[in-house]
């Protein structure tokens, strides 16, 4: 199952306020209304830079595919991931199933994307979960006669789940979620996304929510 877990936050609304109100040498203890016209005012002009100083930290863990694909946001964002070089145990695998989902068809339409359930979606689990064991075994054989993880671990399929640590700001992090919960994104970063979009509301709600707004 895919998941994205706030571990550690810093700073709230209040402190993009006083980030923003710094360059009149100005300085709020608490949030009021006022405050609230500030940051509807920042977002919707684009003025990202006050929301980049409160930054969160999600433990996620998804498949290679979904991991990749939401790697590609960069910008205001660090990751540290588990290393298949050194682990060479704990092999789980992503179905559709584990989020709730089945196999889905191809668009006729377009060259990437999905267009609803495939009716042979249950047959298509059976074949895909003996690749999957097939796989395993090769791979358990080669730990076992000795050849190293780092090699080893190209035999593999990117529905091996991957853990990492994802911090950035909270605009890094609207950016993600405004791309990653569009009706156009693949479905499987959507979970992660929707996560990540929840959660960012115990951060700070207020930023948050203009951020949002004016991103999506």
């Amino acid at each position: 199952m895919s998941t994205a877990t706030l571990i550690d936050s810093m700073g709230d609304d209040v402190s993009v306020v006083n980030a923003a109100r710094v360059s009149f040498a100005k300085a709020v203890e608490e949030f009021s209304e006022k405050d609230a016209k500030l940051l509807d005012y920042l977002a919707r002009n684009g003025h990202w830079t006050p929301f980049s100083h409160v930054t969160a930290t999600f433990l996620v863990s998804a498949p290679i595919f979904v991991a990749r694909q939401l790697m590609k946001h960069q910008v205001g964002l660090t990751v540290n991931e588990v290393s298949r070089r050194y682990v060479d145990d704990d092999l789980e695998f992503w179905s559709p199933k584990d989020d709730g989902g089945e196999w889905r068809l191809r668009h006729e339409d377009k060259k990437q994307g999905s267009a609803g359930t495939h009716p042979a979606s249950a047959e298509i689990q059976q074949y895909y979960m003996a690749g999957i064991s097939s796989a395993v075994e090769i791979y358990q054989e080669m730990i076992a006669g000795g050849v190293c993880p780092e090699q080893a671990r190209a035999v593999l399929p990117h529905s091996l789940m991957t853990t990492w640590w994802w911090t950035g700001s909270l605009a890094a992090f609207a950016r993600v979620c405004a791309q990653r919960i569009h009706d156009h994104a693949q479905q499987e970063t959507r979970v992660i996304a929707e996560a990540i979009d929840n959660q960012m509301l115990t951060v700070a709600s207020v930023s948050w929510e203009v951020l949002r707004k004016y991103s999506a």
